[in-house]
């Protein structure tokens, strides 16, 4: 069994990191050459202001008095600038939208998991480009763009990470810091004739990270005071900023400034998807090359935003987040980032139009250096024979492009209709091949990946078979080893030839030994055949039905939660259904209860929800028996007071939390090992955790779910029981009631029809673990206030990790009732474990064909969000699995000598 365990895990490991090099590779391409415009640029300087988390609703909508909450910036508006919204990407979260907005490209999953401040691929942006740059702010966001720049011209100064509190009594001071030090530095600068000098230099940027408002915005929400006071803040810093700029400079005209955000914030304090107030955020331009304020005549959206923040009459221009760092790079006159992929958008410029026609064009050859770079790279990989390119911009047709639009422009034809228009459809038609070549290899590792899933999913069943139908000839063909092996011989050749990373050996190699293991038991499979006329056809047909109809309901689960509480009322009428609410009322009814409740926390939102400590209190109410869960409660309220009073975290709470969480991985081995005992202390342990990472009603799932959890060990004993006493070779059925008890090997009974139903409620059950209250059915629905009894000062990894073993608790009280099924009912856990490998993998199956590689980012990167749970559940289940083992059967004694071991 180790073995297969540990083979299954290599294969869904494989299954699972395949995803990343079909859907989730770098976009980056390098040897590009930096395209710029051949003009003079009309500033000399560019100022860029980043107010973290800030909503594009929150600074341009006005009060409930109608006074705007950023004057200056209004002003600016309806005077002196050019406005829009910048539109995010998902995941809308710091460091990818930063990349975005000063690199141009959109950062691809796998490289923000690699890393949050450090550079897991070197990449282009505009403070590389520029000549000097000059940067405030976090220490989360800064380095990565210090570290990526060549040379030594990126200066960085942060303020020390402990500052980042959620506990702050005044997080705003982080943005007062900023305006501070920046506008201490050009004193400095008056008096060192080496800065004063490099500060007078052409193409230089200064970056004001302002953290502030997102900090507020997580502690307090957006609709709060504190939130809304730091965007007047902002503001004024803003104001005076620019007045010390140009006093600095003497009014000589000649600095641009941008006022943007990263992404934006949803009104319960978090973010990450792609609601529209995440993904919606301000974009302010003004001062030398930007375009002064127009009017609207005819309005081209048709979002009612305009008229819900008074600027009906503004010209309203939006751009995607990339766009913004060409046109940092325009300003100012730099080249564009190599590995951007924005598309300038002119209507931010105040130049003419020659100027416009020359950016655009150089914008177009810049997207298109890196569209040759790819297709020659992918030529360079593929056979000369396969390779197809990319038709409507072949070799020929590029050299058109760009001939005719440098005729366009060298004959003076500059307006959007001619020069202009022919260079964005370059733009396009580059972006597109873009895609086309980032693209070229998916369907190729699509099918390597579904046929080696479709050949393990066949051995498990055919083993499963083999092992537990009675009957069936076992006899392997031993002939079909050379075939194999010289197919698999024949596919690393083609690989080698095509030059593919040693990755693509193992999606492709990996289909071959299993489907020989496949095709090893084909007797088996005929043997079964033969067999069908003796098999209880229409039970078998009726488990099929119910298998496949329940497996969709989990699929449409992960679109629709309700599904889950649907599945949940079905489960409730099971005893009704087979019998045993006549035989076993008190039980049937818990069952049915149980399943009742539960049914309801699909129901409740998932996101959008205040912090509620009064449902943590109706939850030791519950539980009022351990001590332990009311100092946890004592605690949760505690800190949840203090926070709110701006007394930070009390070093006391902060250790009971810590201690909590590490005693309860102790405390259930010191328990009893009897089957209710050692379940009972395992849930205390666990729920004083989730207790302390809860913020509102999901503190009573675990105590619902745990009661379905003993109400199924209780039915599922009773039908075990019935069975027993039907079949005239077992007139009783001996339940295990201890974990650490010696199972007689010969008493393990065999696989039965009933057994897949015991299997598929397993799959159910945890999957109501992960999305019952919706810990992880949105990304941003995750709450920074759920971890402020362990840490409030932000750090991505630790309160990662809190949360994510709060996802995991649920996961832990399921598995440990199956465990206890399995042990109590005499069932082998390898065999059942298979069942439960089958259903989860067909269900990965599905999801894998449901994946999407065209509409919106947010419905490719959703579809393939589904099938990395799915990949994530069954690894998880397997490692969870060993240590559920541990938790249930192992026991510390502490002997007379004090020393301690398992039992």
């Amino acid at each position: 069994m180790m073995i297969f365990f540990i083979v299954g895990l290599i294969v869904h490991v494989v299954f699972f990191l395949s995803i990343f090099d079909i859907y989730f590779t770098s976009p980056l391409v390098h040897g590009m050459t930096p395209q710029r415009v051949p003009l003079a640029p009309p500033a000399k300087r560019l100022v860029l202001f980043v107010a973290d988390g800030l909503r594009a609703d929150s600074l341009f909508k006005p009060d409930d008095n109608g006074t705007g909450r950023a004057p200056y910036l209004r002003s600016v508006i309806e005077e002196s600038g050019t406005w829009g919204v910048s539109h995010t990407r998902v995941p809308t979260e710091s460091r990818p939208g930063h990349v975005a907005l000063i690199a141009g490209f959109y950062e691809d999953v796998s490289a923000v998991a690699k890393g949050w401040k450090e550079n897991p691929v070197e990449f282009d942006s505009v403070f590389n480009e520029s000549r000097h740059t000059w940067c405030w702010g976090s220490p989360d966001i800064l380095p990565m763009f210090a570290k990526g720049a060549t040379g030594d011209h990126v200066y960085t100064y942060t303020y020390p990470p402990e500052r980042e509190d959620f506990a702050s009594t005044d997080a705003s001071r982080l943005d007062t810091w900023v305006f501070d030090e920046v506008k201490d530095f050009l004193n400095v600068a008056k008096s060192n004739e080496t800065l004063l000098n490099m500060l007078h230099e052409e193409q230089n940027v200064f970056f004001l990270h302002l953290l502030g408002i997102d900090t507020n915005g997580h502690a307090h929400r957006p609709m709060s005071k504190e939130y809304i006071e730091n965007i007047g803040l902002v503001d004024s810093g803003v104001a005076e900023f620019v007045s010390v700029m140009d006093d600095f400079y003497g009014h000589d005209g000649k600095t641009a400034y941008i006022f943007t955000s990263d992404h934006g914030m949803t009104n319960w304090g978090s973010h990450g998807a792609g609601h529209p107030s995440e993904t919606l955020t301000p974009l302010v331009a003004w001062g030398a090359g930007v375009q002064t304020a127009q009017r609207e005549g005819s309005h081209k959206y048709d979002d009612n935003y305009l008229k819900e923040w008074g600027l009906e009459t503004s010209m309203r221009v939006d751009v995607n987040q990339a766009d913004i760092a060409p046109l940092m790079s325009s300003l100012i006159g730099v080249p564009f980032p190599v590995n951007s992929v924005g598309v300038l958008p002119l209507n931010y410029l105040n130049n003419s139009q020659h100027f416009k026609a020359e950016s655009i064009y150089a914008n177009a050859i810049q997207i298109l250096e890196q569209f040759r770079v790819k297709m020659a790279q992918k030529k360079e990989t593929t056979i000369s024979f396969l390779f197809t390119l990319y038709q409507p911009l072949t070799d020929s047709k590029q050299m058109d492009f760009m001939r005719n639009a440098r005729n366009l422009i060298q004959k003076g034809q500059f307006d959007e209709a001619v020069s202009i228009r022919y260079c964005e459809d370059l733009i396009v038609q580059a972006m597109e091949g873009l895609s086309y070549y980032h693209t070229y290899d998916r369907l190729f590792l699509g099918s390597s990946v579904v046929l080696g899933f479709i050949g393990w999913t066949s051995y498990v069943v055919l083993f499963i078979l083999k092992t537990h139908v009675s009957g069936l000839l076992v006899k392997k063909k031993h002939s079909l080893g050379q075939m194999f092996l010289c197919i698999g011989l024949l596919v690393a050749l083609f690989l080698m030839v095509q030059s593919s990373p040693w990755t693509y050996y193992i999606y492709c190699l990996l289909p071959v030994p299993v489907w020989f293991s496949v095709m090893r038991e084909f007797e088996t499979l005929a043997s079964l055949v033969r067999s069908v006329p003796s098999l209880p056809l229409s039970k078998c047909f009726g488990y099929f039905l119910l298998v496949t109809f329940g497996i969709e309901l989990l699929v449409v689960s992960f679109f629709y939660r309700a599904m889950l509480t649907l599945g949940l009322v079905v489960l409730a009428l099971w005893p009704l259904v087979s019998g045993l609410y006549t035989k076993a009322k008190v039980r049937s009814l818990s069952w049915m209860l149980s399943c009742l409740f539960l049914a309801v926390f699909p129901l409740l939102p998932v996101v959008g929800r205040e912090p509620d400590v009064n449902y943590v209190i109706l939850f030791v109410c519950i539980c009022f028996q351990m001590m332990q869960v009311v100092l946890c409660a004592y605690i949760l309220t505690s800190t949840h007071s203090s926070l709110q009073l701006k007394q930070g975290l009390p070093l006391f709470n902060q250790l009971v939390s810590w201690l909590t969480l590490v005693s309860s991985f102790l405390i259930p081995l010191l328990s009893s090992t009897r089957l209710f005992h050692r379940l009972l202390s395992i849930l205390m342990s666990l729920v004083c955790v989730y207790l302390l990472l809860s913020t509102g009603y999901e503190a009573l799932f675990p105590p619902v779910l745990s009661w379905l959890m003993f109400a199924w060990i209780n039915i599922e004993q009773e039908t075990m029981n019935t069975q027993g006493s039907s079949n005239r070779t077992e007139h009783c059925v001996k339940f295990i009631t201890d974990f650490a008890e010696n199972i007689d090997i010969t008493k393990i009974r065999q696989l039965r029809l009933d057994d897949i139903r015991r299997s598929y409620y397993f799959v159910f059950f945890i999957i109501i673990a992960f999305f019952g209250c919706g810990n992880i059915a949105s990304i941003n629905s995750f709450d920074p206030a759920s971890v402020y009894c362990f840490l409030t000062v932000f750090n991505p990894f630790i309160m990662g990790g809190l949360l994510m073993w709060k996802v995991l608790i649920p996961f832990v009280i399921v598995m440990c009732t199956f465990e206890s099924i399995q042990v109590s009912t005499q069932l082998s856990s390898r065999s059942l474990f298979l069942v439960v490998l089958v259903i989860s993998d067909l269900m990965a199956l599905h999801f894998f064909f449901l994946v999407k590689d065209h509409g919106s980012w947010l419905d490719i990167g959703t579809s393939i969000s589904h099938y990395v749970i799915v990949m994530s559940m069954t690894i998880f289940l397997m490692l969870l699995s060993v240590m559920t083992h541990i938790l249930t059967s192992k026991r510390i004694l502490i002997g007379r000598k004090r020393k301690m071991h398992f039992r």
